[in-house]
């Protein structure tokens, strides 16, 4: 039988290079050739500077939702002078708060290389539905031999492991296979769902049946948030139900509850085990068993 080895632990090196947690950032992980480099928008006029920024590379460019949106917005690029083109986007994209690039520490990257890494991000990204991806068409995965493919699949795994410490989680698709035993649900009137507490949030999985209406107290947050899940899909309406096309991560218990039940709600009653043990309950024995 093959034997699956365990993660082991790794070091990312975190540079601040003019001394602050949200100014020009460069990131590097033992025994790995990338380089990793964070800036606000702001800040990208002086980080520039950087002979970094002169290889070739792909690139992000993040900002906030926007107008009725839930999602954050991405744009995935590559090039192989990394400044000329974000230098491009400073002037012509409005949308993007923050750029985070990767380049090589040995300069091995090549066109053919980002090109890839490019066209794998936008694939990850299509799949986990978590940002509005603004990249018009997904590019075709350019011809490689098989030991640059076999490099690049390991460059972009290191990239995924970096991205969630720089606040990028475009590429993780939402947490659906808890086990059995972690699973909660929640029944009331016109609602009747399954769901997880995870580490990001609160999820609730595919399928679940929300009221298809609101009490007239909704809180505006709660019927905000509704509305938006509609707009975007993610709610549609299932004979008299609202019911849910994909699974969903929410900020908490409550706001998932809240938008299922269609009134103000606390998550950690309304949340239950098959055994009908709340949420409530089962975070208080842990930490007790943990005491």
């Amino acid at each position: 039988m093959t034997m699956v080895p365990e993660a082991l632990g790794t070091s990312i090196r975190l540079y601040l290079a003019d001394g602050r947690a949200d100014g020009f950032r460069l990131v590097e992980k033992s025994n790995w050739t990338g380089l990793g480099l964070v800036c606000s928008r702001s800040d990208y006029p002086r980080a520039r500077k950087r002979d970094e920024y002169t290889r070739p590379g792909v690139y992000l460019l993040t900002g906030p939702p926007s107008g009725a949106g839930l999602k954050d917005q991405l744009y995935l690029g590559e090039a192989d002078d990394v400044r000329d083109r974000v230098d491009q986007h400073l002037k012509g994209k409005d949308f993007w708060t923050t750029v985070v690039a990767f380049a090589s520490k040995d300069e091995n990257l090549n066109k053919a290389h980002v090109r890839y890494l490019e066209a794998r991000l936008v694939q990850l990204a299509a799949k986990a539905g978590r940002v509005t991806l603004l990249n018009g068409t997904a590019p075709a995965l350019p011809k490689l031999s098989e030991p640059d493919r076999a490099d690049m699949e390991a460059y972009l795994r290191e990239m995924l492991v970096i991205m969630p410490l720089l606040g990028v989680v475009a590429f993780e698709e939402i947490e659906t296979q808890a086990a059995a035993a972690d699973r909660l649900h929640l029944k009331g009137k016109g609602a009747q769902a399954t769901g997880a507490d995870t580490s990001e949030g609160f999820v609730v999985f595919e399928g679940s049946l929300a009221r298809i209406d609101s009490v007239p107290s909704i809180h505006p947050y709660l019927r905000n948030q509704r509305e938006r899940l509609q707009a975007e899909g993610v709610l549609i309406p299932d004979g008299g139900q609202l019911r849910f096309t994909r699974a969903h991560l929410f900020d908490s218990p409550s706001t998932a509850a809240g938008v299922l039940l269609g009134r103000s709600a606390n998550g950690r009653i309304e949340w239950k085990s098959a055994s009908g043990q709340t949420l409530k309950a089962i975070q208080e024995a842990a930490l007790g068993e943990t005491s």
